[in-house]
């Protein structure tokens, strides 16, 4: 018999080391790291424990060994801690459609054939244009349901059919909805079914979400533990979201108040967690 935990949303499920390890290897640890790690947490498990409970022992066992595979490890936890306003998440989106060759817009007012709407990122590179609704959720548990795509669907085609009225039908448009947990069965069968791009963190594959920021290097600075919350907090109110954002931007450490010392401490970490 194993070892019964209990996932965020309540179910119960048998403990898989191979998930444990799937987690790590995402972070970048190699198999040699995956096993070490496995092995000195599977004594330590017991009937009932949280899937929450594990991570946080695995991230401590990761931190001991690497700042830069840790922070990796907690991405998820960090693109949560972006909020309470979904402007982070946002700019994160943007900037990882201006990786791919797009010219990006954030928080924009476009011009419907019937309504104005607000956009949170229109995306334009040669014939296609995208508008990306982005949903941000600090629960781990909420899903983005069916109503979501629905919506964003209805919006998309009033903004399309003015675009085609702006720009002709020799474009291709596109809309799409980027969130930082999940959709569910009926929200990803319904934008594949009318062609609307979904992005989760676990969807679609190898395109989802942890693996794009993943690959950009983009890592939000919630990741970096030699930051406290409060200069996290203060580098967000002023526009800054991402790791490579500070290393680019180095005087907005002294800027806040921060230290030299900490401040050195803070780019190395910034600088190993963007490395390729």
């Amino acid at each position: 018999m194993g070892i019964t935990v209990i996932k965020g949303n309540g179910e119960r499920v048998l403990f898989e080391a191979e998930k444990l390890k799937k987690a790590l290897a995402n972070s970048g640890a190699n198999t040699a790291e995956q096993e070490r790690i496995a092995k000195q947490l599977e004594p330590r498990l017991y009937e009932g424990i949280t899937t929450r409970k594990i991570y946080q022992m695995a991230h401590a066992l990761l931190r001991k060994q690497s700042n830069r595979l840790a922070g990796r490890y907690r991405l998820k936890k960090a693109i949560m801690e972006l909020g309470p306003t979904g402007y982070p998440f946002e700019h994160l989106v943007g900037k990882l459609f201006e990786l791919e060759g797009y010219e990006v817009e954030t928080g924009v007012m476009v011009q419907g054939k019937c309504v104005q709407h607000e956009v949170d990122v229109v995306a334009r590179k040669g014939n296609e244009m995208i508008i990306i609704e982005c949903k941000f959720h600090s629960d781990n548990s909420r899903k983005c349901n069916v109503q979501v795509p629905l919506y964003i669907q209805s919006r998309f085609l009033d903004v399309k059919a003015a675009w085609e009225k702006t720009y002709g039908k020799n474009i291709s448009y596109k809309g799409g909805v980027v969130t930082n947990t999940r959709f569910s069965d009926d929200a990803t069968s319904f934008a594949e079914c009318v062609g609307l791009r979904l992005v989760s963190w676990d969807y679609p594959g190898s395109k989802a979400l942890k693996y794009w920021i993943d690959k950009s290097g983009f890592h939000p600075l919630t990741s970096l533990h030699a930051l406290n919350k409060k200069q996290k907090q203060l580098l967000l109110e002023e526009g800054i979201v991402l790791c490579r954002e500070i290393v680019e931007q180095k005087d907005l450490l002294s800027k806040i108040g921060i230290p030299n010392r900490q401040a050195k401490k803070i780019l190395t970490e910034a600088e190993n967690l963007i490395m390729e």
